[in-house]
């Protein structure tokens, strides 16, 4: 009975829909006024997209099961070991850094924007160090591995991703004056459309939503951080608000000319969750076991990953420089 009872759980839980249901049963709807009921309702969305996303698939014949394989044993995974270590992380980081806020915002409208833009700095920081830093790579790459979009690849994260990612974002946040209850719910929002991004063509098949492209992210900016096309490498950071990208000069639209190539640039066992998983960590530790001397073995660790002792460096910056410089060759000579 236990048994059965935890698999219940496990399954309202990864739903969220029990908040909801509360709701009516009680018919408190003024509750949906609430940063709870809010979040009653939004809750479900993502997970029940998702399933709809996978009976479009077997409608039309487009799925297959390893287009999910590794997003799902990799939730599996993080749904017992993540979750604790990021919320306690989240927690230290409030506790440790609030005394040395340089101001105190409050939950209001104005101080909501000014927050989400706070956060949307922080995210892109964490972010950009995830792609430019080899040891942080090696925890962001799971979430790259999948050479498919769908919104399962939302679930699919290294488990010491989501603490490294608060680290940085909560701290940023924190010391910049945002405080926890608007913290909260800023992540709750961003959370939500962080993962309706991932929402696959089976769904969505042009991801740019219209006009709303030229003001926020969507989902077709984000296939494109996904992609591993030269010209698409290490673009569009930020999650929701698309400032800091503009900014950092990381922004990047989709061509329609070019298809989108999902996954990273290693080659991969197909498929293979423990390679998606682990690979990187592995290639890694070969890296430095052979680096000579200690500076070469330390670089392999902090340098972008495709730096290489030898020289020869295959960095997503120099990949993306000599896709350009050849793409204007091919174009002068015609």
């Amino acid at each position: 009975m236990d048994f059965f009872e935890t698999i219940l759980k496990e399954f309202t839980d990864f739903f969220g829909y029990e908040g909801l249901i509360e709701i009516v049963r009680t018919e408190n709807y003024e509750a949906l006024l609430t940063q709870k009921g809010i979040q009653s309702v939004l809750g479900p969305f993502i997970p029940v997209l998702l399933v709809i996303e996978i009976i479009r698939s077997l409608f039309y014949r487009r799925y297959t099961f390893s287009q999910y394989k590794i997003s799902l044993f990799t939730y599996i995974i993080n749904r017992f070991i993540s979750r604790f270590i990021s919320i306690a992380m989240v927690a230290f980081c409030i506790g440790l850094f609030e005394p040395y806020a340089i101001f105190k915002t409050e939950l209001t409208w104005y101080w909501f924007i000014y927050g989400y833009i706070v956060w949307e700095l922080a995210h892109f920081v964490y972010h950009y160090l995830g792609h430019k830093v080899r040891l942080f790579w090696c925890l962001h790459s799971t979430h790259h591995a999948p050479e498919y979009m769908n919104l399962s690849v939302t679930y699919a994260h290294f488990f010491l991703e989501a603490p490294y990612a608060d680290i940085i974002r909560t701290t940023i946040c924190i010391l910049l004056g945002v405080n926890p209850p608007l913290l909260f719910l800023i992540m709750f929002i961003d959370g939500t459309w962080g993962a309706f991004i991932h929402v696959g063509e089976n769904v969505l098949k042009d991801g740019r939503l219209g006009f709303l492209n030229r003001i926020i992210l969507t989902p077709s900016h984000h296939r494109v951080h996904h992609a591993r096309n030269p010209l698409y490498m290490d673009t569009n950071f930020c999650n929701l608000l698309n400032i800091w990208d503009r900014a950092f000069g990381t922004l990047q639209e989709e061509k329609r000319d070019i298809e989108i190539e999902y996954g990273i640039s290693r080659p991969m066992k197909k498929g293979d969750f423990l390679d998606a998983y682990f690979g990187e960590i592995v290639v890694l530790a070969k890296d430095v076991y052979h680096a000579p001397g200690l500076k070469n073995k330390l670089l392999y660790i902090f340098m972008p990953p495709g730096w290489s002792h030898t020289g020869d460096h295959k960095t997503a910056e120099m990949v993306k420089k000599e896709y350009k410089q050849q793409h204007l060759e091919e174009v002068t000579e015609i």
